[in-house]
């Protein structure tokens, strides 16, 4: 599991919300998002700005760390 999976999934538990919640909040279904959490696939930029918005994660730390940003 990778950076930005394990915040999402540790967010989501302090926040109390299941990813069925999660999911229809940022307009996914619960399966892919589930996949999101155990970092099999990475979410656009759009969903992460969706993600970090209601989770209250800062999104410079979801797109500096999700596996498809290049760093130069």
């Amino acid at each position: 599991m990778g950076k930005v999976a394990e915040t999402l999934r540790d967010a989501r538990k302090s926040k109390r919300m299941t990813q069925n919640e999660v999911a229809e909040k940022v307009g996914v279904s619960r399966a892919y998002y589930a996949d999101v959490e155990r970092g099999r696939y990475n979410p656009s930029l759009g969903l992460m700005a969706r993600l970090a918005r209601i989770l209250n994660i800062n999104l410079n730390f979801l797109k500096q760390n999700d596996g498809n940003t290049s760093k130069k």
